[in-house]
């Protein structure tokens, strides 16, 4: 018996009389594949928006750049604990 009609005749566990039984994986992984494709793009596009929303509020409220530059300022040296904490304080309390 040769090679070929060996093949032939038992063509192997791959088409024994039909497909294999797991057929069904391969598009529900195909379908989750891109579920988490457009996830993550989803993901990624929310973030950057909710970022730049929050840049953009932070640089139209004039407390927060208040803040931020006093911050710049004692870490710069500029001004020392004691005048960084009564400036915090006075901006707090709005006097």
């Amino acid at each position: 018996m040769t090679m070929l009609t060996t093949l032939a005749t038992h063509p192997g566990p791959w088409h024994d009389g039909g497909a294999p039984g797991y057929w069904p994986i391969f598009p529900i992984m195909f379908g989750l594949f891109w579920l988490a494709v457009l996830g993550t793009g989803f993901y990624l596009v929310r973030r950057r928006m909710s970022a730049a929303g929050a840049a953009a509020a932070a640089a139209s409220d004039p407390m927060a750049k208040a803040q931020a530059l006093l911050a710049e300022r004692f870490a710069r040296g500029e001004i020392d604990e004691d005048e960084y904490l009564m400036r915090q304080s006075t901006l707090r309390n709005g006097g």
